[in-house]
């Protein structure tokens, strides 16, 4: 991406009226996150898909979460992998994909994060049990976010 296209993004974004978009072209990844009036506009630099995926922007949307359990060696942490709003479940009154305590496999459901009105279904990558949820239902995530804790079998 060049600088041009950045601007339009951003022209884009002011125009829309939305607080944040995420783009990504091939290997290039922009984000763009609009404060409040009177603050200046962020943006972040582009990266590659290949770079340690830490957000460019520190912005936390996520309210604060149950407590997570002290740290033990071999933890796997499931985080979110992109900006959106977590359900838990796959429809309104429908029983959750998973709670604490399941055991997991790997390619199982673990919730849906939507982003542009887009359903991202969140698999399990390991064999474990599900040990913490990090996130309440219809709660934003931020990329990166933690979502569940597993203990891997």
């Amino acid at each position: 991406m060049n600088i041009s296209e950045i601007k339009e993004l951003i022209q884009a974004l002011i125009d829309s009226g939305v607080a944040e978009l995420e783009v990504q072209r091939g290997e290039n990844r922009v984000r763009i996150v609009r404060g409040a009036a009177g603050q200046e506009l962020v943006v972040a630099a582009p990266v590659t898909v290949a770079a340690p995926q830490q957000p460019a922007v520190s912005a936390p949307v996520v309210p604060a979460a149950p407590a997570a359990p002290k740290p033990e060696e071999g933890l796997l942490t499931i985080k979110s992998p992109i900006v959106g709003t977590y359900y838990a479940a796959p429809s309104p009154g429908a029983a959750d994909f998973v709670n604490v305590g399941d055991a997991v496999k790997p390619g199982k459901v673990l919730c849906i994060v939507e982003s542009m009105k887009l359903m991202n279904e969140i698999e399990c990558e390991v064999s474990g049990t599900i040990i913490a949820k990090h996130v309440d239902n219809g709660q934003p995530v931020e990329y990166g976010s933690a979502l569940f804790t597993v203990r891997p079998s």
